[in-house]
């Protein structure tokens, strides 16, 4: 996925981005301050937002330090990602929303009708997850109209539950923004239908992103979730800092399941590069090498009757055990 910072607004695209709310970043300042109230130090943020050092992070501004009637805030899914991945609910929250912030990748995905209306957006590169979704919370806190958007739905390994922690930790509520929730289509849903029916029985999610969770606590749910039989859709499988990850999921995998078990592989379904790929679960570690997986790909393994026909992958609901046909 791309961490390039380059805005779609008419901030500055140097070294510096300042927003109509007063927002900027600098990659030579020790910190990042916003008129709105956010503040955050570059100095005590590691990779993908995890703290390096032991001071804790504290929120730049509270309720108390808006003076104006708070605007509304909604987190936004955008689905697969492309606009007719997006539903028309969600078409017209961005539509109606003054401000749009988001990650760089996902706003360089929206139709230019919908940036060209926005008074303005404001995006961050990969990782500023808790920066930008607080930038969010402080633009409606004074006063304006914000849709945080992401990939997917606002509820799945995203930004939802952490704008209401936010809120409260400011001393907010979500009903003083008006936080409202517009759902989009799940990364695993949109990659299923991308290779048959896949996940029409009982499926677990996981996510090998260890920078919230730590591997033995991934570990733990992949073993479980292998060997109760469930159907599993694996997010975010590889990085270059986490092949690991990936190889030890492939073990986990292979100590549970035939070595045939089908198993879906969608890279970044619904964009241009998409790639789709049904192959043997024996045949999953070696695709670690590939273009095939990273970030963007979501991984379909099949459980004990998954079976694949004519070039597509089918999970038995279980209709042929009370039914003929």
């Amino acid at each position: 996925m791309s961490t390039d910072d380059t805005t779609t607004s008419d901030a500055s695209t140097d070294t510096q981005t300042e927003s109509k709310c007063g927002a900027s970043t600098s990659d030579s300042d020790a910190s990042t301050e916003s008129k709105c109230g956010a503040s955050s130090s570059s100095s005590s943020s590691g990779s993908c937002g995890a703290s390096t050092d032991d001071e804790e992070e504290e929120v730049g501004a509270t309720v108390d330090d808006f003076d104006a009637d708070p605007g509304q805030l909604v987190a936004v899914g955008l689905g697969p990602g492309q606009p007719e991945g997006m539903t028309d609910r969600a078409k017209t929250a961005l539509a109606d929303a003054e401000h749009i912030v988001g990650y760089t990748t996902y706003v360089e995905l929206l139709p230019d009708e919908i940036t060209d209306s926005a008074e303005d957006i404001y995006d961050t590169p990969m990782c500023g997850e808790v920066s930008r979704t607080e930038e969010a919370i402080d633009r409606a806190l004074a006063g304006n109209d914000v849709a945080i958007i992401g990939s997917g739905d606002p509820n799945v390994y995203a930004l939802a539950g952490l704008a209401l922690e936010i809120v409260e930790s400011k001393g907010a509520t979500a009903s003083m923004l008006d936080f409202d929730v517009v759902p989009g289509v799940p990364a695993a849903q949109s990659c299923a239908a991308r290779v048959g029916a896949p996940l029409v029985n009982d499926t677990v999610s996981i996510s090998l992103s260890d920078h919230l969770t730590d591997m033995p606590t991934i570990e733990s749910r992949l073993h479980a979730a292998a060997k109760e039989g469930f159907t599993i859709s694996i997010y975010n499988p590889w990085s270059r800092k986490r092949r690991e990850n990936f190889e030890k999921c492939c073990e986990i995998l292979l100590e549970h399941r035939d070595p045939e078990t089908p198993v879906g592989v969608v890279h970044a379904a619904g964009r241009e590069d998409e790639q789709v790929e049904i192959v043997d679960l024996a045949e999953l570690p070696e695709l670690g090498e590939t273009e095939l997986i990273d970030m963007t790909t979501t991984i379909l393994v099949g459980n004990e009757d998954t079976y694949v026909w004519d070039d597509r992958m089918v999970t038995p609901r279980g209709y042929e055990t009370k039914y003929d046909y």
